[in-house]
Order: structure tokens, then C-alpha cells, then sequence
């Protein structure tokens, strides 16, 4: 039976991408020693309270050097809404892993990933997750607890807070997963700006379901108005999700168009 060209191309475009992703992930292991070396130095040598700055820019050149690599570009919108001297919980949807370098590009404000506990077992990246991230076990009561109040540390040394409320990657064809109460609550507790990144479409460029599956392209983000949550209660947690909800939505639809 003679195959379809449709079934051939398709084919043909999962090699490619399939080849491609191999690539990526021989570039990854490559870079990561010269960025875990470099942070060694980083928390080696300068002083606790300016590390963690030190540490993210850093961050920001690595996650740059693997981009150019990747031949990944980034199209970001809206970042002059973004005070770099100004403590925010930040937020964002998340498709991919291309999302972790998109954030500290997207981003000069230090800040702080809210990551899966999980992660710091990767030899290498670990140590960097461990200094870097504030770490949690979703699945105990008390580490989630504990993390909160990591975060809540982070904000009174005017540290800002990253959060992707989904949490975990979007698989599904659902637009945005449904959000946990984390990131609002610890915006409402704070006081501080709630600002919004959408990223339109990391999942097309590097499949959340299988890591392999890469191509180069472009990555399209836009930030929204920080929202103030001066004033605001306990009670307006739901509100705050659901408006920031509708903000990724309404950019995602955009972006689809």
C-alpha cells in the first residue's frame, strides 16, 4: 500500500523534530557545567544577601546562551510595565520547559521559582534548583506549608516570588489548566503587585508531552498591567484568580488568531 503524503510528511516533521530534540538536550548537558560552576562561584564567594541577584543574572546569560543554541527567539510585549526595581509575585501559564528560559529572559527583577521538590534530584541542575528555587512536595500538607513561608521570606528581603498557578505543565488541549490558590494568597498576604505573563505558544515549539519533540521558532509573551492588591482580603482570592484567568485567556486567544 502507498502511503499518503500527508502521513509521509508527518513522518517525516516527527524525525526531524524528534532529531532536533536530541540536539537540545546534547546542547543542555553540555552548557549546564559552565552554569553550575558558575553559580558554585556565585554562593561561594559573594555575600548571602546579594547572591541570589548575582545568581539571576547569571541565570538570565545561561538561559540566553542555550536560546541562541536553540535557535529559539523571544517576542515579548508589554515589559516596559515592568518596574525592575519593584517586588512582585509574578505568574505565569506554562506549556513547556522552553518556559523556565523564557521567564528569566522575560524577567530582569531577581526572583525566586516556586519548583517541584522532584527537580533537585537531577544531579547538576539540583544544587542550582536548591540555592535558586524555593522547593515543594504538592502532595504534603506541610511541605506546601513550609514553602509559603520560604516565600513569604523572600518577599520581606524584596525578593520577588515566580509562580505558574497551573502547577504543572499544560498536556492537555485545555487553553490553561485550573489554578491553585498559592500565588493569590500570597499576593493578598504581601500586598504586592500581582503581574501577569502569558506565554502564547512554547508548546508548539517544544511538545509538553514529549521532551524530544523540539523545533526552532519563536516564543510569543506578552506582560498585563500589574494588578494591586493593596486592601484586598482573604476573600478575593477567587476573584483575583478568575481575573487573571481571563487575562491569559484573552491573550491566548489573541495569539491564536
Amino acid at each position: 500500500m502507498i502511503k499518503e503524503p500527508a502521513v509521509i510528511r508527518l513522518g517525516v516533521k516527527t524525525f526531524l523534530e524528534t532529531l532536533f530534540g536530541i540536539y537540545a538536550l546534547l546542547i543542555f548537558c553540555i552548557v549546564l557545567p559552565f552554569g553550575f560552576l558558575c553559580q558554585i562561584i556565585v554562593f561561594s564567594f559573594w555575600p548571602e544577601g546579594k547572591a541570589p541577584i548575582v545568581a539571576h543574572r547569571v541565570s538570565r546569560v545561561w538561559a540566553r546562551i542555550l536560546l541562541i543554541f536553540y535557535f529559539v527567539r523571544t517576542d515579548i510585549t508589554g515589559i516596559n510595565r515592568i518596574n525592575k526595581h519593584q517586588t512582585y509575585i509574578f505568574v505565569s501559564n506554562h506549556q513547556s520547559v522552553l518556559d523556565i528560559l523564557l521567564f528569566a529572559v522575560a524577567c530582569k527583577n531577581t526572583f525566586r521559582f516556586l519548583s517541584k521538590e522532584e527537580l533537585t534530584r537531577i544531579p547538576l541542575l539540583g544544587y542550582v534548583i536548591r540555592r535558586l528555587y524555593i522547593t515543594v512536595n504538592r502532595s504534603d500538607r506541610s511541605d506546601r506549608k513550609r514553602s509559603m513561608e520560604i516565600m513569604n521570606r523572600s518577599i520581606e528581603q524584596e525578593i520577588s516570588v515566580f509562580i505558574c498557578p497551573e502547577g504543572t505543565r499544560n498536556r492537555t488541549n485545555k487553553p490553561i489548566l485550573d489554578f491553585k490558590d498559592g500565588a493569590f494568597r500570597l499576593a493578598v498576604f504581601s500586598g504586592k503587585p500581582l503581574a501577569v505573563l502569558t506565554v502564547m505558544n512554547s508548546g508548539k515549539l517544544l511538545s509538553p508531552r514529549y521532551l524530544l519533540r523540539f523545533r526552532p521558532g519563536i516564543i510569543h509573551a506578552v506582560w498585563s498591567e500589574p494588578i494591586d492588591t493593596s486592601g484586598l482580603t482573604e476573600a478575593d482570592v477567587p476573584a483575583l484568580k478568575e481575573k487573571v484567568k481571563l487575562l491569559m485567556l484573552t491573550h491566548l486567544k489573541k495569539g491564536s488568531v
